[in-house]
Parts: structure tokens; sequence; C-alpha cells
């Protein structure tokens, strides 16, 4: 018997319930949309394990930004665990003011997500929104982003076609969080600057010289782009699925916590499982308080 099951024996965790026999079929197979950023792949990766040991089959669709939020709008996917706010406002709130999506938890309470920028040119003044422009040459006009769709990208480019804080002539680099931070970790060890989409949690804090810019709030909020995360369902996935919806209530992390498994994930351990599984024993007092109220799912 591994550990997890032995928690779950520990939190009576019992088959047979009545919140279990009230479950809806399609609760047996559940569906999570994963964006490919390294924390979502990694809490994605935590949840598959708990819902496995708890009796539930699992897959996980990658799509866009845009994508997730149609798929669980049209019920095609489940659960999401990185509806980044207020950063996705935009995307989510006509299908959570609808109704075809639902709030379940924040499971992350105090994220940042903005624009960041590198030591030499915060430095030489460039700390503020208001202050890129001036910089152009060293940046080289583009301003790096990551995958196509994302919400981050898109006010990137309306600042650029509107022309706020004289950005007309800037770029916008779109790749991947693995290509932008490859770009923004060269020009480091070059001693250049780059204007970059930055986050926390993520190892990026640690691993780069990186300031977070000021005056950004009308596009990414206030105090430095601060921010929560939440996991997000698909409409009437509570009524359909009350206890996997008490187990995504009760699933929230920390900062040290995402950071740590994302740090192995981003210095070469591609096996995302092993990882999860390697945290998870780690750090039982979190997973044990994920189950409290939860029910093993009958054979």
């Amino acid at each position: 018997m591994n550990r997890l099951a032995h928690w779950l024996l520990a939190f009576g965790v019992l088959y047979g319930s009545s919140l279990q026999a009230a479950e809806a079929e399609r609760c047996e197979l559940i569906t999570l949309a994963d964006v490919g950023w390294t924390d979502i792949t990694m809490t994605t990766a935590v949840a598959r394990l708990v819902l496995t040991d708890l009796g539930y089959r699992t897959q996980v669709k990658r799509l866009s930004l845009p994508e997730t939020y149609q798929a669980l709008a049209h019920g095609n996917v489940d659960v999401f665990l990185g509806n980044w706010m207020p950063a996705q406002a935009q995307l989510v709130d006509p299908h959570l003011q609808s109704g075809r999506i639902e709030k379940l938890q924040t499971n992350l309470p105090t994220v940042r997500y903005t624009l960041a920028v590198l030591e030499p040119a915060y430095k030489a003044g460039l700390q503020d929104f208001a202050d890129i422009h001036r910089f152009k040459d060293e940046l080289g006009g583009q301003i790096f982003g990551i995958e196509p769709g994302n919400e981050g990208n898109g006010m990137v480019k309306t600042m650029i076609r509107e022309n706020v804080f004289g950005l007309r002539d800037f770029t916008l680099v779109e790749s991947s969080e693995k290509g932008m931070l490859n770009h923004v970790e060269r020009a480091q060890q070059m001693g250049r600057s780059a204007v970059f989409l930055g986050w926390e949690p993520h190892p990026m804090n640690d691993r780069l010289k990186m300031f977070y810019l000021s005056g950004g709030d009308k596009y990414f909020g206030p105090n430095y782009g601060a921010a929560q995360v939440n996991t997000v369902a698909r409409g009437g996935f509570t009524n359909d699925c009350p206890n996997l919806a008490q187990l995504f209530r009760n699933m929230t992390f920390t900062i040290a916590a995402e950071n740590q498994l994302m740090s192995s994930v981003l210095e070469g351990n591609t096996n995302r499982r092993r990882v999860a599984k390697k945290w998870m024993n780690k750090n039982p007092e979190m997973v044990n308080s994920w189950l409290v109220g939860v029910n093993k799912r009958s054979e």
C-alpha cells in the first residue's frame, strides 16, 4: 500500500457513501485542461495522482487559454486549475455570469503577473510601463511574451496597437514559456536587457535578476500585477460531482510548494508524474488537508 493510500484510510475515505452514490456516471472520468505553463502542468499532475488513488480515471487536454474556456463552457473539459485573475477576466467573466463555468476555489491567493525587466535597464531607469519606449534601442524594439492566445500577450498587443505608453513601434515576440525564458536567460548572461511577461510563483524569480514594472494597473491590476489563481469547472460540476467538487475546494497550494514542483522540471526532470509523486510524499500534511470530507469512489 502506497503512502497516499495510507493517508486516505487515515482520513476515513470509505467506499459506498451516500455522497458517492449521488455522483453522476460522467464523474468517473475527469478531464483537466493544461495550457502548458509549468506551474499549471505540475498542479494538474498532482491532482491526477490524487484522483487516481481515489478511484477516478483522468485525462488531460492540452489547449490554449481561449480554447480552455470554450471547452469548459461547452462541457468538454471538467476542471482547470489555472484561472489567473484579474488577467483572465475578459475570457472567463461572461461564462461565470452565465453559469457555464463555475469557480470552485482560490487555489493560490497571492501571485503576480505583469511585465518585468532585467537588471541593467531597471538600474538605468526603466522601472515603469511609461519608461519602456525610451529604451527602444536597448530592447531591440521587442517585448517577449509566451504562447499565442495568452491573455498577457493580448494586453501587450492592445498597448502596441493603441500606442499606449508610446509602444506603437514595438513588436511582441510570441513563443512559449520555455522559449521566452531561454531568450531572457541568454540576455542576462550577455549583460543585455529585456522586457518580458513575468510571474510568481516561478523559479525565474530566483534565477533571473528581474524587477516588475509599475504603471500597468489598468491592464494587469494594481500592486505590480498582484493576482490570484482559481480552480474553475464546467457549469453544473458541483451538482454532478459533489465529491470531486469537495476535493477541488480543499486543494490549495502555496508559493513555496509550486516553486518546488516547478524547479525540478525546469532543471531537466521531464517525468512530471515522478516529480509530483516525490513532492507529495514529502508534503503529507498538505495532501491530508485536501482529503477531508472526500470519499473514495466505489469500484
